[in-house]
C-alpha cells in the first residue's frame, strides 16, 4: 500500500503558509501538470490528482486544523476524494483563480493557429555581424475567399443550437467548495459557438488554406546555435478566424574554419615550432575582423595562451564583446636530418632526467643556432 506524502510537501509550501500561498502553489502545479496539457503523461496525471487532494484539505480551515493535529487519519473520512482531472484546464482558473478564462477566451484559444518552427543555418561570420535573411515558410494561411471565416461569401453563420453560442457545454456539480461548474467543448460546433450556413468552397469551411509566405528575418549579432527568434503572428492561421500562432526561427551556426567559440569568447590554436617558441617571433593570426600580427615572446611554453581583449563575439543582448584567446601548441619535429640532430646535440639536455626548463636552456639553444 502506497504511503501518502505530507500535503504541505505535495504543494511545496511550509506549514505556516497563508491561504494565498496555498492557492498560488496549487495554481503552479495545475499549470504544469493538468491532464489537458499532458494527455498522455500518467506521471503528470498522478501529480495533479495528488495536488488536488492536498489543496482540497488545506484550503478548508477546519480540515487543515485537523490535518495539522492528527495527519492523514483525521481527514480521511471528512469527505470524498477530490480530483479535478476531469475539469478543463481553463475552468480550474475560472473557478478558483479568476483570470478571464471565460467561454469566449477558451473559444479563441481553441481556434488559435499552431506555432511553427523554422530551422535556419547561418555562417559564423553572419552570427558575428548580424544579418537579415529571407525565408519561405509553408503554412496554413487565412483563406482569401472567405477572409478566414470559413463561410461562403454572402452566407454567414448561425448560432449553434447545442451550446447557444458559447462553444461549451456546461455541467453543475457539488463539491467541498460548494457548487462547481465544469464545461466541455461543444461537440456540435467543436467550440466555435456558430455553425456555417454554407462552407467556403475554397477552404471547405476551415477558413485557411496551405500557402507559403516569404518573410524577412533580422538576426542580431552574437547569436549561437540553438538561439530562437520569435515572430509573433506568423505561425499558422487560426481556425475560422482564430488568432494566428507564432513562428519560431531556430538557428544553427556553422563552425569557423579556424576559430572555436566558447560563449562570447573565441579560441585560436596557434601551432609554432620549437625555435619560434624558444626565440620568439611575430606571427599573423586570424580574428573575426581579419588577420592581425601578434608577438610571441621568447620562452613561450606549450599550452600558454595570450588574450586579445574585445576580439570575440558580441553579446546578443548587450553588445559587449568577448575576447579572443590564442593558445600555443609547440610542434616537435618527427623527422630530423643529421645536421638538425647535430645542432640539437650542441644544445645538450640528453641527461636521462626530467628537464627543468630555464632561461639557461634557451640561451644555449640560441647560442647553438647562432653558431651556424
Amino acid at each position: 500500500m502506497a504511503v501518502k506524502r505530507d500535503y504541505y510537501e505535495v504543494l511545496g509550501v511550509g506549514r505556516q503558509c497563508s491561504a494565498e500561498d496555498l492557492k498560488l502553489a496549487f495554481r503552479k502545479i495545475a499549470m504544469d501538470s493538468h491532464p489537458d496539457r499532458h494527455p498522455d503523461d500518467p506521471v503528470a496525471h498522478d501529480r495533479f490528482k495528488e495536488a488536488s487532494e492536498a489543496y482540497a484539505v488545506l484550503s478548508d480551515p477546519e480540515r487543515r486544523r485537523s490535518y495539522d493535529l492528527f495527519g492523514h487519519s483525521a481527514v480521511g473520512a471528512g469527505g470524498p476524494a477530490v480530483d479535478f482531472s476531469d475539469m478543463p484546464f481553463a475552468d480550474i482558473f475560472d473557478t478558483f483563480f479568476g483570470g478571464g478564462f471565460g467561454a469566449r477566451g477558451r473559444r479563441e484559444r481553441s481556434n488559435r493557429g499552431d506555432d511553427l518552427r523554422y530551422d535556419l543555418t547561418i555562417t559564423f561570420e553572419e552570427a558575428f555581424t548580424g544579418v537579415e535573411k529571407q525565408i519561405d515558410v509553408p503554412r496554413l494561411a487565412a483563406c482569401d475567399r472567405c477572409s478566414g471565416s470559413g463561410a461562403e461569401p454572402g452566407t454567414g453563420t448561425e448560432t449553434c443550437p447545442g451550446c447557444g453560442g458559447s462553444g461549451q457545454i456546461r455541467r453543475t456539480a457539488q463539491s467541498i467548495f460548494g457548487q462547481v461548474v465544469t464545461s466541455a467543448t461543444c461537440p456540435t460546433c467543436r467550440g466555435a459557438g456558430r455553425l456555417l450556413k454554407n462552407p467556403c468552397a475554397q477552404c471547405r469551411g476551415q477558413g485557411r488554406v496551405q500557402q507559403a509566405r516569404r518573410l524577412a528575418v533580422k538576426i542580431p549579432a552574437g547569436v549561437d546555435t540553438g538561439s530562437q527568434i520569435r515572430i509573433s503572428g506568423e505561425g499558422e492561421a487560426g481556425l475560422r478566424g482564430g488568432q494566428p500562432g507564432d513562428l519560431y526561427v531556430v538557428l544553427r551556426v556553422k563552425q569557423h574554419a579556424q576559430l572555436a567559440r566558447h560563449d562570447q569568447d573565441v579560441v585560436f590554436e596557434l601551432r609554432v615550432n620549437m625555435v619560434q617558441a624558444a626565440l620568439g617571433d611575430r606571427i599573423e593570426i586570424p580574428t573575426l575582423e581579419g588577420a592581425v600580427e601578434i608577438s610571441i615572446p621568447a620562452g613561450t611554453q606549450n599550452g600558454q595562451s595570450f588574450r586579445l581583449q574585445g576580439r570575440g563575439m558580441p553579446d546578443v543582448r548587450g553588445g559587449r564583446r568577448g575576447d579572443e584567446y590564442v593558445v600555443v601548441q609547440v610542434v616537435i619535429p618527427k623527422d630530423l636530418n643529421p645536421e638538425q640532430k647535430a645542432l640539437l646535440r650542441k644544445v645538450g639536455g640528453l641527461t636521462g632526467k626530467p628537464e627543468k626548463v630555464t632561461k639557461g636552456f634557451f640561451d644555449k639553444l640560441r647560442d647553438a643556432i647562432s653558431l651556424d
